[in-house]
């Protein structure tokens, strides 16, 4: 969903959705799981649509990585029957960057050497119980020395993990979430 002021220039597969009577949890449940549809709520003020969104949610912080080795190749992980990049929750009183560094070195065994740029933010809607949960993920771009082994936590379901060159990316691209395509493009991998 895409929530604006100006409609985007190609907009023939999106659906706008009228302001009015927008209520995003009937909206949400509506939708179906794997929708794969867009939408677009048009509105003078987006901020303060999507600060009510927001109110409608319980929102959990969440952080990660795009991790380069000194390869130039990219770590994916593969989790949920999809793959993915290593990402976690972030701990009361943790910050967002430190949180990133902890959960990829914890996801994958490698020790990150630098965790200097937030790439992005990106956010998801999903269930939790009866809840239905925003999540907030601030993305950064990480290195590591040499190419390092991958141990993937098994606890936390992931069961692979693997270094990708950047001409490599197609089982990626063919099987991942949509927000991993705005990490990309932050990270000018796409």
């Amino acid at each position: 969903m895409f929530i604006a002021d100006v409609a985007p220039e190609q907009n023939e597969d999106i659906q706008q959705i009228d302001t009015q009577s927008f209520d995003f949890l009937t909206f949400y449940k509506k939708l179906g799981k794997g929708s794969k549809n867009q939408y677009l709520l048009l509105s003078d003020d987006p901020k303060a649509v999507f600060q009510n969104l927001k109110s409608k949610c319980q929102l959990i912080k969440a952080a990660g990585g795009l991790v380069r080795n000194s390869a130039g190749d990219y770590l994916f992980i593969f989790r949920n029957k999809k793959w993915d990049l290593p990402k976690g929750k972030v701990e009361k009183k943790e910050k967002m960057k430190a949180a990133a560094l902890r959960e990829v070195e914890e996801e994958c065994g490698v020790k990150i050497q630098s965790n200097n740029e937030k790439l992005c933010k990106t956010y998801h809607v999903y269930e939790l119980g009866t809840k239905v949960v925003l999540k907030k993920t601030n993305w950064y771009a990480m290195t590591v020395k040499g190419q390092p082994k991958l141990i993937p936590q098994k606890e936390e379901g992931i069961t692979k993990a693997g270094w990708f060159g950047k001409h490599e990316l197609d089982p990626i691209f063919k099987n991942t979430y949509l927000l991993i395509f705005d990490v990309l493009k932050a990270g000018k991998l796409i």
